[in-house]
C-alpha cells in the first residue's frame, strides 16, 4: 500500500493555532460508515448522535509539561529538552557511584542544541525548584539518554511539573501560556505519563458528559500515554514497513467489566480517540479476542484492512496527510470514505490537528 494514497491538500491557515472558546464548542463532522453520508453539526450533538446503552471509552492519561528550557553549565548557553520516556531502571541510590546523584532519574529525551550537547554536558533548568541534568550518551533519532536530579534530592517529577513548560505540538507555531495546562488537558486526565494529550477527549464538558449520561450513555476509562510516536512521521514508501513506537497502557478492571458487558449486551463501544482505540484493540489481540484488565506496551499500527474486534464508533480530531492517525481512520472509515470526509472538511473550513474540529465515526 503506498503512503501517498493518504496524501491530501491541507492549507496550512486550518491549523488550529488555538482552542475554541469553549470545551464542547468544536464542530462535528459526522460520517456514516454503511453509507458514507456526512453531516455537519457540533460536539455539543453528541447525546443526540448516540443513543441509550452506548458505551464510550476514554483516555485519561495526564500530559504532564515535558519541554524544558535551560542553560548549559558553564558557559551559559541556552539549552532545550523535550522529556520523552522514563528510562527503566531509574537510579534512586547512589551506592558507590560518585557519577549518580540521590533521588537521580534517567530519561530519553531530545535536546537542543543537539550536536553541542555531548556525553558529559551539563545542564540546568531553574525556576522555582532547579532541576540540573547530565548527558550520558547518545541515542538514535537525535535522542539522548540524560540524568536528571535536584539539588536536595526531591522529586524530580514535582519539580518538572512545577517549572516545565506545555508540549504543545510541533505545528503549533505560538509559544505555550498558562492557559494551556488547562486546555491541553481534558477534563478525564489522572494518570501522569503523556507528552501529548488524546485530542479527542478535550472536547468533553462537564455538562456534555452529564448529558450523555443523562441520554442513557456509559463511560469508562482506560490508560494509553501518548509519547513522541504521535509525531512521528511515515519516512516510507510502503504503509506496511512503518513502526510505531511502543506506548505504555493500563486497562482497569472497571473498565474491563464494562467492555465485557457492553459486548455481552450486544452494545455499541465508541473510542474517543485514535490512542484508545489502539489501546482497545491492541488489548483484545493479546487476549484471543476479549479485553482483559492489566498493563503492557504496545506498538500496534492499524492501517486499512486491519479487524475492528472491539470499536464500533470512533470520535476523533482530524489529523495529518500520510500521517499514521489518519491511516488509522481510513482503516475504519474504509479509505474512500475517508478521503471524502476530509476533502469535505477542508471545503468546509474545519479547524485541524490538537485544537480543532472533530469527527463522529458510526
Amino acid at each position: 500500500m503506498d503512503v501517498r494514497d493518504f496524501d491530501f491538500d491541507l492549507p496550512p491557515e486550518l491549523i488550529a493555532q488555538e482552542p475554541p472558546p469553549g470545551r464542547s464548542a468544536a464542530r462535528l463532522l459526522h460520517l456514516e460508515r454503511e453509507t458514507g453520508s456526512l453531516a455537519h453539526t457540533h460536539v455539543t450533538a453528541l447525546p443526540d448522535l448516540l443513543r441509550a446503552g452506548d458505551l464510550v471509552v476514554v483516555n485519561n492519561t495526564r500530559v504532564f509539561p515535558a519541554r524544558l528550557l535551560g542553560r548549559r553549565v558553564p558557559g551559559g548557553g541556552a539549552v532545550e529538552c523535550l522529556l520523552l520516556r522514563p528510562v527503566p531502571g531509574t537510579v534512586s541510590d547512589p551506592g558507590s557511584d560518585p557519577s549518580v546523584r540521590p533521588g537521580a532519574e534517567c530519561w530519553e529525551a531530545l535536546v537542543h542544541p543537539g550536536q553541542k550537547l555531548k556525553p558529559g554536558s551539563q545542564l540546568v533548568f531553574e525556576g522555582i525548584h532547579a532541576v540540573h541534568g547530565e548527558i550520558l550518551e547518545r541515542r538514535f533519532f537525535g535522542r539522548r539518554l540524560l540524568q536528571l536530579w535536584t539539588d536536595d534530592g526531591s522529586s524530580v517529577d514535582a519539580a518538572v511539573d512545577a517549572i516545565g513548560h506545555v508540549p504543545l505540538p510541533p505545528y503549533i507555531k505560538r509559544d505555550d501560556r498558562g492557559e494551556d495546562r488547562d486546555r491541553y488537558q481534558t477534563i478525564f486526565a489522572e494518570a501522569r505519563g503523556s507528552i501529548a494529550a488524546p485530542t479527542a477527549g478535550l472536547h468533553f464538558s462537564a455538562p456534555l458528559v452529564a448529558a450523555l449520561a443523562a441520554r442513557g450513555v456509559e463511560m469508562a476509562a482506560i490508560t494509553l500515554h501518548v509519547g513522541y510516536g504521535t509525531f512521528q512521521p511515515v519516512r516510507v514508501e510502503r504503509v506496511e514497513d512503518h513502526r510505531l513506537e511502543a506506548e505504555r497502557y493500563e486497562i482497569d478492571a472497571a473498565a474491563a467489566s464494562a467492555i465485557a458487558r457492553a459486548r455481552r449486551d450486544r452494545r455499541r463501544i465508541i473510542a474517543v480517540g485514535t490512542t484508545t482505540t489502539r489501546t482497545l484493540e491492541a488489548s483484545a489481540r493479546a487476549h484471543g479476542g476479549d479485553i482483559h484488565a492489566g498493563s503492557g506496551a504496545t506498538d500496534l499500527f492499524i492501517y486499512p484492512g486491519f479487524d475492528f474486534r472491539i470499536v464500533n464508533g470512533l470520535l476523533t480530531n482530524f489529523h495529518m496527510p500520510r500521517s499514521s492517525l489518519f491511516m488509522l481512520v481510513s482503516a475504519f472509515a474504509g479509505r474512500e470514505r475517508a478521503r471524502n470526509a476530509y476533502e469535505a472538511a477542508v471545503a468546509a473550513r474545519y479547524r485541524f490537528y490538537s485544537y480543532g474540529d472533530a469527527m463522529l465515526i458510526l
